[in-house]
């Protein structure tokens, strides 16, 4: 297969950093090639690169056949690169259908957008894609899985010769993961290079060709994935040795915590929320750790946002630690001890433009101040800690955390949230969009935090992660709870078993 977009020796340094450093990359076209590596591996700054968002120190890259060099977004984009990344990168206050055709909308008489027109395209557009949806509702009322299906779709639609996909699936649920590989199929059938930025390895030697592994900003391997054994693919990305990867697995949940037999340290009953929540019940004892199981939109994220005062009930009561909580507040549930890890990290949780010491302690501000004075030699000691205990990669504590990468923006976002001390402690798709090094970090950390008596409650939509990571699940199905599972009953079939006997009644 003929190369359209070709990286070389490629460099990129940022202040006491090296980013990347002689790295090479070959994009075919009718080829889905699959670039993986630990958050901080160099993977979003050679995407930035090839998109012309950053100009590389050093290399040269090569597209159909002429040295190119882009100056911004728009020129890659001209020229046939398309990107859409993990966190939707769209106008949500904008309808899907001016979304969709966004820069690019039919024109009638006189100039004016022809919306009736676009308003067709768009229906016929997601209609061959199997996505069913009002095209003039405005983007933010949709799911975050449907948002990327509609970025997705645009990208799709500019008769882009590169297509890069970064963490495309990481809101889909199975039935939008299915259409999405049939996109993709189609587009390589066309001949465009897809780039294919994932985590989930059973994506990975489902759809991709071939594989670019980076580790600490150069190329590890490049080669056929089919040639690749999983485990060693693991090794290749943690930097540890193939036989304690096959001895410990690439995950770092123990399975071996015992929940302590002490009074619930949160007690949720009843939380009903119209067309959202029906009667959810969840129990977390000191040291437990309960995961809500469930298909996309099955309640889960709305529950953490109930006990967490995100979420307006119709009824319901939160208890902590035996006291009723004031529900529909965040600042009630944060002082009686409940913080929330949000699924968006990007629109919900991190300032990008503040640096890294102000992103952890914002929440602990009060807790730090005397007289209105907040004492710096106390935050440092506080950043210092969680940097080191949650091994953050970053060049200094004052690094803007927009600089950072994923993984590392959610590590401090969780830094945040213990800063304040927290009873409870829940966690919506933690590991979403990070490599496998620093999943088994969290993991671990999640351990540890349940271990030293936090009640954890751990969505995922990775159901090993929710069953190797819980002491009991709570299993939900359209805002209902379908089952409990609790000790031996804790198991993916189990899982799997409740779900499908509640869709075939």
């Amino acid at each position: 297969m003929d190369p359209i977009l070709t990286a070389t020796a490629i460099g990129k340094r940022f202040p006491g950093v090296v980013a990347l450093s002689d790295v090479d990359i070959e994009l075919r076209a009718g080829e889905v090639h699959a670039l993986v590596g630990e958050n901080g591996a160099g993977k979003s700054t050679l995407i930035k690169v090839l998109t012309g968002v950053y100009a590389p120190d050093g290399g040269t890259l090569t597209y159909a056949d002429q040295a190119i060099h882009f100056g911004q977004p728009q020129e890659a984009q001209a020229a046939g690169i398309s990107t859409v990344y993990q966190e939707v990168n769209l106008v949500p206050l904008q309808s899907v259908a001016s979304n969709l055709f966004l820069g690019r909308e039919p024109r009638g008489r006189f100039g004016l957008v022809d919306f009736r027109e676009m308003h067709r395209r768009a229906r016929d557009l997601l209609g061959s894609y199997g996505i069913d949806v009002d095209v003039t509702r405005p983007l933010r009322t949709l799911g975050m899985g449907v948002q990327q299906m509609v970025a997705v779709a645009r990208a799709a639609d500019t008769k882009a010769r590169v297509l890069i996909l970064d963490e495309p699936t990481s809101s889909l649920e199975p039935r939008e993961v299915a259409t999405l590989f049939g996109i993709i199929e189609r587009l390589k059938a066309d001949g465009v290079a897809v780039l294919y930025v994932s985590h989930r390895l059973d994506e990975l030697y489902r759809i991709c060709d071939r594989v670019t592994v980076l580790r600490d900003g150069r190329l590890v391997h490049s080669g056929p994935i089919a040639e690749l054994p999983r485990l060693r693919l693991v090794a290749m990305m943690l930097g540890r040795d193939l036989e304690e990867v096959r001895r410990e697995g690439a995950t770092r949940f123990d399975g071996e915590r015992t929940a302590a037999d002490e009074p619930p340290v949160l007690d949720a009953i009843g939380l009903t929320a119209k067309h959202r929540l029906d009667g959810v019940d969840v129990t977390v004892r000191p040291g437990e750790i309960v995961g809500l199981g469930g298909l996309l939109g099955a309640g889960r994220s709305e529950t953490a946002m109930a006990i967490a005062g995100a979420l307006p009930l119709d009824s319901g009561t939160v208890m902590v630690a035996g006291k009723r909580l004031r529900t529909g507040s965040v600042a009630a549930a944060m002082r009686a001890g409940v913080v929330m890890l949000p699924e968006d990290r990007k629109a919900d949780g991190i300032l990008p433009e503040l640096s890294v010491r102000e992103n952890i302690v914002l929440a602990a501000l009060p807790r730090l101040s005397a007289a209105g004075l907040v004492s710096r030699r106390r935050q440092d000691a506080i950043v210092s800690t969680f940097m080191t205990r949650l091994r953050i990669k970053a060049a200094s504590p004052d690094q803007r955390v927009g600089e950072l990468s994923g993984g590392n923006q959610q590590k401090v976002l969780l830094a945040r949230l213990l800063c304040t001390r927290p009873k409870v402690l829940l966690l919506d798709e933690p590991t979403r969009g990070i490599d496998v090094g620093a999943k088994a970090e969290v993991q671990a950390l999640v351990d540890e935090l349940a271990a030293e008596g936090l009640g954890v409650v751990l969505i995922s939509s990775e159901f090993d992660e929710v069953v190797e990571g819980s002491d009991a699940i709570v299993v939900l199905r359209e805002g209902k709870v379908v089952a409990n599972l609790e000790g031996g009953d804790v198991s993916e079939e189990a899982l799997l078993t409740a779900l499908a006997e509640e869709s075939d009644g």
